[in-house]
């Protein structure tokens, strides 16, 4: 298996600890125990490289929200390790995990999470509020003036559409400079257009500063908007395609359907 490989070679070359944004090594989930356990990952191998945008996909029960969650911090794993960069993050003590987190890692949820009381820009920075930490001035405007919001900074999420929401919390996401975000179906809620607008936001984060994302979606088109896409089936990766298109993405689903069905 391509990931596997590259995966196991970029661990024997870095003595386990990866250059990466976030590394894998053998990574298992399993829940429950006995006839019913289920395993949601199984030894799974996989880097995330810097300054890219990675998509995940498979279907339904396939592992790839799993994936990211465990990716993120969000979730434990069974067995196995995760680094986010250069610190290992399994075995970190809650409030470690959650230091890290707040420091190092964005997240995009297809539900928006934004205060109704408060306005674009006072959503945007929030979480560096409750941080107790300032925003870089320079930067943060940067990013507005990428997710086309400058307009819009004064206006509660009620005046806002959806697309512009899900822009706000791109923003919120970028703003803090975190090491990688994980966008879990940012578009999900989102009419087509909207969604386009976001992928494009997204896109242009990674090519004009740098960010690292990697997005759980279903959608092949949402996936044509990443450099890379790791497909998952039965909690292992199957197939890893770099500049994908959403013929490309479509027609790989559809050979794993054909597969699976047959």
């Amino acid at each position: 298996m391509k990931a596997a490989s590259r995966a196991v070679q970029s661990s024997e070359n870095s003595g386990g600890i990866s250059a990466d944004a976030a590394t894998a090594r053998q990574v298992t989930k399993t829940y429950g125990g006995g006839e019913t356990q289920v395993t949601a990952l199984n030894a799974v191998d996989v880097d995330i490289e810097r300054g890219r945008f990675t998509a995940i996909m498979g279907p339904s029960g396939s592992g790839k929200s799993t994936l990211m969650h465990c990716l993120a911090g969000l979730d434990t794993v069974t067995s196995g390790r995760i680094w986010i960069g250069e610190t290992e993050i399994t075995g970190l003590k809650d409030k470690q995990l959650t230091k890290l987190r707040r420091d190092k890692v964005g997240f995009i949820f297809q539900a928006f999470n934004l205060l109704p009381t408060l306005n674009a820009l006072e959503n945007i920075t929030l979480p560096m509020d409750i941080a107790g930490r300032k925003a870089d001035r320079a930067w943060l405007d940067q990013v507005v003036a990428t997710v086309g919001l400058a307009d819009r900074l004064k206006h509660r999420p009620t005046q806002l559409s959806g697309g512009q929401q899900q822009r706000v919390a791109v923003a919120r996401a970028l703003a803090a400079r975190p090491d990688i975000i994980f966008g879990d179906e940012p578009t999900g809620n989102l009419d087509s257009r909207s969604g386009a607008e976001v992928l494009t936001f997204l896109r242009r984060s990674v090519d004009e500063l740098g960010q690292t994302i990697v997005m759980v979606t279903h959608d092949p088109a949402a996936a044509s908007y990443a450099d890379r896409v790791l497909f998952l089936s039965d909690g292992v990766i199957v197939d890893d395609m770099n500049s994908p298109t959403a013929d490309s993405v479509l027609q790989r689903i559809r050979l794993f359907d054909g597969k699976h069905n047959g």
